[in-house]
């Protein structure tokens, strides 16, 4: 079995900021979860591991969430199409197999009428201060929304790095799919929200779940299902998710701008608080 893996969960603009935060703080106290033989992102999760490959140190990336004049340029999604979105959920989740509710999932998100996906992808693009894929074990994943089926993107996956991360933050009904080799492709967290199953294999496997364990996931199965399977295959697992002020500070509508410095403020200070706990697990 390998040794440890980082599983980094979904969460729109607050999320990328919460875990940013948090992994800061950590750094701050000795705690460094990037030195993980992998690393599994998701949504939100995808930004930040792609970030973690680059250049630029923590604390810089931590000052791009919390200073307006380094902060990146994000669209405020219409509140329309996330209103139509949460209406559209109860007739999509009609009993049937996951299978097929993640398709309903892709026809909804083929139909609705976001922004384009060139301006989608120049956001993406500017979020990430490097483009190519890190010289290290970074998994993206994305959702077919033609076949309903999961897509892991790696740097031998033949797909570049922001294309991989746009589609795996393409939130369905509020960003557009992103089309790669012909196929469109919706968020990863239409799966699930961490995908952390996806580490089976590992031996300690810390997950930064910006949703946490939540029991409303329509689509996916839930968080406390995957780290079941995690431990039934002889992992170790250590979740962190939002504390109570992290939550406040997250707010109920993640993909906001605004809430990017107040999520990022309150996950470094959360880091700080759990660093010598969360030490004696990973190191």
């Amino acid at each position: 079995m390998n040794d440890r893996a980082l599983v980094l969960g979904g969460g729109g603009v607050a999320g990328i900021a919460w875990m940013t935060g948090l992994l800061f703080g950590l750094s701050e106290n000795g705690v460094d979860l990037g030195d993980a033989e992998l690393i599994l992102g998701t949504s939100a999760g995808s930004a930040v591991a792609a970030q973690l490959g680059c250049p630029i140190s923590l604390e810089e990336l931590y000052r791009r969430q919390v200073d307006p004049a380094l902060q990146t340029r994000e669209i405020t999604p219409d509140p329309g199409l996330l209103q139509q979105l949460l209406q559209a959920f109860p007739t999509i989740a009609t009993p049937c197999d996951r299978a097929e509710r993640t398709r309903k999932v892709g026809q909804w998100a083929l139909r609705a009428p976001t922004v384009t996906e060139a301006e989608r992808r120049s956001v993406i693009a500017d979020r990430l201060p490097a483009h190519a894929w890190p010289d290290r074990l970074l998994r993206i994943t994305a959702v077919d929304t033609e076949t309903g089926e999961t897509r892991i993107f790696d740097r031998l996956s033949g797909t570049g790095l922001v294309d991989a991360v746009a589609a795996s933050c393409a939130v369905p009904g509020v960003w557009p799919p992103v089309t790669i080799d012909g196929r469109h492709y919706m968020d990863g967290g239409v799966r699930s929200s961490d995908n952390a199953d996806l580490a089976q294999g590992y031996a300690r496997i810390v997950i930064l779940s910006p949703n946490g364990r939540r029991a409303d996931e329509i689509v996916a199965f839930p968080l406390p299902e995957q780290i079941d399977t995690l431990e039934n295959a002889g992992a170790q697992t250590y979740l962190v998710e939002p504390d109570d002020q992290s939550r406040i500070a997250i707010g109920i509508n993640p993909l906001l701008p605004e809430t990017r410095k107040p999520a990022a403020e309150a996950g470094r200070t959360q880091g700080q608080s759990i660093a010598k706990d969360l030490e004696l697990f990973w190191n």
